[in-house]
C-alpha cells in the first residue's frame, strides 16, 4: 500500500473544486494506493521540466501530478486540467 502526502499547492487548488469531483478524487487515491490499479488509472512519467514527476487520470479532464519519494511513499503537487503541465 502506497502512502500519500500532500503540498500545500494541491490542498490549495483541490479545496476549490466542487464536492462531486472531490469524491471522485478520494476514490481515485483510493485506488491509486494499489500499484495494481496504476494501469487502470494511466499512471505514466512526465517529461521536459516535469521529467522526475508522474501523472495520473482521475477523470477524462481532471489529471493529478505526483512524485515518488520512496518505494512505498509519494507526495502529491498539483491537481487540474492539461495546463498544469506547462
Amino acid at each position: 500500500m502506497i502512502h500519500v502526502d500532500y503540498t500545500s499547492n494541491f490542498v490549495k487548488f483541490y479545496s476549490k473544486l466542487s464536492r462531486d469531483l472531490k469524491t471522485e478524487i478520494k476514490e481515485k487515491i483510493e485506488l491509486f494506493k494499489n500499484k495494481e490499479n496504476h494501469q487502470i488509472l494511466k499512471v505514466h512519467k512526465l517529461h521536459g521540466k516535469l521529467k522526475n514527476r508522474y501523472s495520473f487520470s482521475v477523470n477524462y479532464k481532471v489529471r493529478i501530478v505526483f512524485e515518488f519519494v520512496g518505494k512505498n511513499k509519494i507526495i502529491m503537487h498539483t491537481i487540474g486540467d492539461h495546463d498544469i503541465y506547462k
